[in-house]
């Protein structure tokens, strides 16, 4: 590795960009770095450490390494050019910093920069940005970490000298980081760790054993009552045979004792199986007796109750046969029902039928009309259609009687409706309904339902009555003297009915001219043709009257259309009216518009070019408030920043005091206890323990300390003071940094114009701004004004045009839409005949038609139902005598219900079989047998048995824990002999792992110099180091002095095969080098740390290290031994190296011709070269 050229830029005390040539310095092979304390030599090392790694050796951070003296516009930038490995590289690296904000006002941090160039062919090209990628490249080119780099490359000479004095453990540390060792101080870690993972298997192990030496003892129970306890919980650890022995002497007494308790529940099994024998026995003859007994008590019992259950059988044979007429009997109460709700609907349909105004339709008085047509026509009938307006029903229906008795009596001189208003139903026994006694309800025996299958019916009467619902308010009780029937209908009173006089097509019935009868009533009246007697007739005039009004019906339509074409002709007559008010009211307010639009369209045409005008003026007045804004700010912070500029430089002040102070008290406190430190290691000591200096257990005259000694815990407590005020010292500089950055950067904007000034200026030019702004936002209001202005002049005009046509083309419409409304409304007059339209007349006749058909259907069903329930209460009679009654009343009155007539035949079945078991139980010959024998005792035979079992019992448990107890000791005599077996190979590897660890830790008795393995490795390379600086120490020393390894070992826990001695060859003896005087110390520290360099750096893989640099030291050597030393480093130009000496000695400068001079100042330091 070569340095070329080093250009450092705001770096460290170094405010100005400095350029360092090291080939023009190199070219000698020796050149001084010289200058005042302070100035900065030190700086220039750490920026070629900084440029390579990224980091400066110390603690300084690498966020800390911009200049204080530094301009705010100036960045910190270090740039260094070097060969490595035949390679020409530039390396550029930029710390994290801050800086001016590019846009606005402030600060902002600008992140750090890396950059790795390199020279191909006379070009430079980039290789990498990354810090990452560029760090890892360089680390892999030198071959050493930033730490050793500055050990090897930056001699610091401090530091051997301290090597030189320091303890075995103090070089292990050191050569520690030089050398990387890691791995084989991870190869004692690993040993160590599998020495302590096999001890905790073995411990486990035993664990194991003692845990089943427990469980052992505690399932053996009685067997180790005699046995040494301690020797199964202690076994297995170092005897595991005896162990195994003492597991086996418990089995095999286990074994004894389950063969002496099986034998013994084998002779308590044999005497429970007699016990249980005779129990047994005990029990069935006590049973045979007890149910032999039982017998004799239940045939007595049955023998009572035979005359009442030969009642019972009677009955349930009447009820069986009874059941032949169910299918009779359910007949006649459907039509029962039936029948009363076909009489309900006739009595509705009839009631309807006299509630409502019905048209009536006839030539005139006197030509054949029905009664009341006379009066009907004087009422106010409309002569020109001849169809009255209809009259309401006299007579009952005026005064509020039923209306289906009105309905049924028939008006004057017309005979009532047979069959419509009274029901006479037939008996089974040949009477009528009208035999009922009082109330509706028959002479013979009442008040029992037997309706068989009803939900009501009853078997305790003989006779009952079905209750029929009646439409005049509620259900009455039909009956007759031998059966059920149907209550009769009151009297119908006397009173006009509503209809015509004679049937469809009789003499003086007149029709409308083209009005022909419907289909559906000449269907009505065929069915009615199927009625008897008056009933039928009534019918057919139903039907008839039905048939005329559907005819009218039918010519109504045409009335309808006629109704639609006038409605349609109004409204095209009303919407003409409104359109030409409409046009009317257009003409007049475009006319109006029109008229001012001149005045309008220049108003609002003066009013947009006003908006345009201010828009443009508000742009150019937008760039100005931009620039008044940021001025106006600017000034704020740059007085601000003024105001804290002063007390954060006197705090940076303060700061940078305090921490000089703690620096000297520390370091005062440090020199006190490193004189008082005898005392502190005395106070360490202990009798018998060896001392930690020299070994020595005996300790005769330790030292005392002072009165006013000085601790470790003061130090430390000092060293904590001195960085918490260094830190300090290092805020309050970056805080005065910042302010200095921000305070140029808002002066530079503001310039010296006062705060007030810079406010007014820009409070004059917003206000500007916001007026143009304000006028400049009318803008597209106005122009979409003006558009739409235009638009409504169009169509103002548009409308006005159109408006004048539709007047001219309109005349002649309405003159024809007049005629056709003047002959509609007469035929419309017409076809409603006085009804508010055609429609409500036609749904007048079509309502009076359905009413006649409801009422013709009503009266023809109530007549067939009468004849249906005559012929079922024949059927009923029929069948009962083919049962064997007398009569129906005889039948159901033995009828049951199913329910009932099924508990019946059970109970009786239940009765033959418990008589049949009785009968069997005393025929048995078991039974009576042991009735002849003496009485048996189980409770004693029981007893017995229950002393037999727990004898049983016991013999039983104690076999079972036998069982257990050898069960478990075999279990666990065989984990025990699997474990033992087991922990045999890890007891050997443990072994060996164990004198391994031991080995490598130095705590072995083998391991006689006590050497780890990881200081046997150091012991090697310091070797090496020590053959390496003993070479130049002879020289340098004029052949007195030599740098030899030592492998001796120290007194107490002292580490061996770290020691260094010095070889005089003047005395022939071999001495400490800590007895080496000042000037002896520097050249035999930097022998070795040249020696150091050549071993690392052939550790490192022979990178060559053409530029080394040696710091301080040269002070403490007289002249002749200066010379010499000079030599060697001189000698070091035979490899083409260039040696950089970093001194304050004067002498230096007359003898080495190329200097790099470092000159410090108020605005901070710079360099010179000088090469003479």
């Amino acid at each position: 590795m070569r340095l070329h050229r080093l250009r450092l830029t705001a770096f460290g005390p170094f405010a100005a960009e400095q350029d360092v040539d090291f080939d023009e310095l190199s070219a000698a092979g020796l050149f001084l770095l010289h200058g005042p304390t302070g100035g900065g030599k030190t700086s220039v090392l750490d920026a070629v450490c900084y440029a390579l790694y990224g980091q400066v050796p110390g603690a300084r951070p690498a966020t800390r390494l911009r200049s204080d003296h530094a301009r705010a516009g100036t960045p910190t930038e270090v740039v260094l050019e070097l060969t490595l490995a035949g390679r020409r590289l530039e390396i550029t690296r930029r710390p994290e910093q801050p800086r001016a904000k590019l846009r606005g006002i402030g600060v902002t941090t600008e992140k750090a920069v890396t950059l790795l160039r390199e020279q191909r062919d006379g070009e430079w090209q980039a290789r990498s940005r990354s810090h990452q990628e560029v760090g890892e490249e360089i680390r892999q080119l030198v071959g050493m970490s930033c730490e050793q780099f500055c050990q090897v490359v930056l001699l610091p000479q401090g530091e051997f000298a301290t090597f030189l004095r320091a303890t075995a453990t103090e070089r292990a540390a050191l050569l520690g980081r030089l050398f990387d060792t890691r791995r084989f101080k991870a190869v004692e870690n690993r040993l160590r760790d599998g020495k302590h993972a096999a001890a905790q298997r073995l411990v486990d192990g035993d664990r194991q054993i003692a845990s089943l030496a427990a469980r052992m003892r505690q399932a053996a129970g009685d067997a180790v009552v005699d046995a040494d306890t301690d020797a199964y919980a202690d076994a297995g650890a170092g005897a595991p045979g005896e162990f195994l022995a003492q597991a086996a002497v418990l089995r095999c007494t286990a074994r004894e004792q389950h063969d002496i308790a099986r034998a013994a529940l084998h002779q308590a099994e044999l005497s429970h199986a007699a016990a249980q024998a005779a129990a047994t026995q005990a029990r069935e003859l006590y049973a045979l007796q007890q149910r032999h007994a039982q017998s004799v008590r239940r045939a007595a019992s049955l023998a009572e109750l035979h005359e009442t259950r030969a009642a019972a059988r009677t009955t349930l044979s009447r009820a069986r046969r009874a059941t032949t007429i169910d299918p009779a009997l359910t007949h006649r109460d459907k039509l029962v029902s039936h029948h009363a709700e076909s009489l309900a609907s006739e009595r509705e349909a009839l009631a309807a039928l006299a509630t409502t105004t019905l048209p009536r339709q006839w030539g005139g008085p006197g030509e054949g009309a029905p009664d009341g047509a006379g009066q009907a026509a004087a009422g106010g009938e409309d002569s020109s259609a001849g169809v009255p307006r209809g009259r309401s029903v006299p007579g009952a229906m005026a005064d509020g009687g039923d209306p289906a008795q009105a309905a049924v009596a028939g008006g004057p001189g017309r005979p009532p409706l047979d069959g419509v208003g009274t029901a006479a139903v037939p008996s089974p026994a040949g009477g009528s309904a009208r035999d009922a006694g009082p109330g509706g309800r028959p002479a013979a025996d009442t008040g029992r339902s037997a309706v068989a299958g009803g939900a009501g019916r009853d078997v305790s009467g003989d006779v009952g009555t079905a209750a029929v619902p009646s439409q005049a308010g509620g259900g009455r009780a039909a009956g007759g003297g031998a059966g059920p029937g149907v209550q009769p209908a009151a009297d119908a009173g006397e009173g006009e009915l509503p209809l015509p006089g004679a049937a469809a097509g009789g003499p003086g019935r007149s029709r409308g001219d083209g009005v022909q009868a419907g289909d559906g009533g000449a269907g009505l009246a065929g069915e009615a043709g199927a009625g008897s007697g008056r009933g039928g007739e009534r019918v057919a005039e139903l039907l008839a009257w039905a048939g005329e009004l559907r005819e009218v019906v039918g010519g109504l339509a045409a009335g309808g259309e006629v109704e639609a074409r006038v409605a349609e002709v109004g409204a095209r007559r009303e919407r003409l009216e409104r359109e030409e008010r409409d046009d009317e009211e257009a003409v007049r307010d475009a006319d109006g518009w029109l008229a001012e639009w001149p005045a309008l369209r220049a108003g609002l045409q003066a009013r947009l070019d006003g908006a345009l005008e201010a828009a443009a003026r508000a742009g150019d007045l937008a760039g100005e408030l931009a620039q008044a804004r940021q001025r106006r700010d600017a000034g704020v912070e740059r007085d601000t920043l003024t105001q804290e500029l002063a007390p954060a430089e006197q705090a940076a002040r303060d700061a940078r005091d305090r921490a000089g102070d703690a620096r000297e008290a520390w370091q005062d406190l440090r020199e006190s206890r490193i004189t008082g430190i005898a005392a502190e290691l005395a106070a360490e000591l202990a009798d018998g323990e060896p001392c930690r200096v020299c070994g020595s257990a005996e300790h005769p005259a330790p030292a005392r300390p002072a009165r006013d000694r000085v601790t470790r815990a003061d130090e430390d407590a000092a060293y904590a003071r001195f960085q918490r005020r260094s830190a300090d010292h290092d805020a309050a500089r970056e805080r005065v940094t910042r302010l200095r950055t921000a305070l140029d950067a808002a002066t530079a904007v503001a310039g010296g114009i006062p705060q007030a000034e810079l406010a007014a200026a820009h409070e004059a030019v917003r206000a500007a701004h916001d007026g143009a702004a304000r006028a400049a936002a009318t803008a597209p209001e106005a122009r979409a004004a003006l558009a739409r202005a235009e638009d409504e002049r169009d169509r103002r005009t548009a409308q006005q045009q159109d408006a004048l046509h539709r007047a001219a083309a309109r005349t002649s419409r309405r003159e024809e839409l007049d005629a056709q409304y003047e002959q509609l409304s007469d035929e419309l007059a017409r076809a409603r005949d006085g009804h508010p339209s055609v429609a409500a007349r036609r749904a007048q006749l079509a309502a009076a038609v359905g009413l006649l058909e409801r009422a013709a259907h009503a009266v023809r069903e109530r007549t067939d139902s009468e004849l249906r329930l005559a012929e079922a209460e024949s059927a009923l009679a029929e069948a009962a005598a083919r049962a064997g009654f007398g009569s129906a009343q005889e039948a159901v009155a033995a009828v049951l219900p199913p329910q009932r007539l099924w508990e019946a035949e059970a109970e009786v079945a239940a009765w033959d079989k418990e008589e049949a078991a009785a009968e069997a139980d005393l025929a048995s010959p078991q039974p009576a047998a042991a009735a002849a024998l003496p009485a048996a005792d189980p409770v004693a035979a029981q007893a017995a048995l229950d002393a037999a079992n727990l004898r049983l019992r016991r013999a039983s448990a104690a076999e079972s824990a036998a069982a257990t107890r050898r069960a478990e000791l075999d279990r666990l005599g065989a984990e025990s002999t699997a474990l033992v077996r087991e922990l045999a190979p890890a007891r050997t590897a443990y072994e060996r792992v164990a004198r391994l660890s031991d080995l490598a830790s130095a705590t072995s008795a083998e391991n006689r110099y006590r050497m780890e393995l990881e200081t046997y490795v150091l012991a090697a390379r310091l070797e090496e180091v020590a053959a390496a600086a003993g070479v130049r120490l002879q020289r340098m020393s004029g052949g007195r002095y030599t740098l030899v390894h030592s492998d001796a070992r120290g007194g107490g826990r002292t580490k061996s095969g770290l020691g260094l001695m010095v070889v005089d060859a003047w005395t022939g003896t071999e001495r400490d080098t800590a007895t080496l005087s000042g000037g002896e110390t520097f050249f035999a520290s930097l022998a070795l740390a040249l020696g150091l360099a050549d071993v690392v750096t052939d550790e490192a893989g022979g990178m060559r290290l053409d530029t080394l640099f040696i710091d301080e030291g040269f002070g403490s050597l007289d002249e002749q031994t200066l010379d010499e030393v000079l030599d060697v480093l001189d000698g070091l130009r035979e490899r083409d190296r260039a040696v950089g000496i970093v001194s304050h000695v004067a002498d230096l400068r007359d003898r080495i011709p190329a200097q790099l001079h470092v000159t410090k100042g108020r605005d901070g330091s710079a360099v010179r070269m000088r090469t003479r």
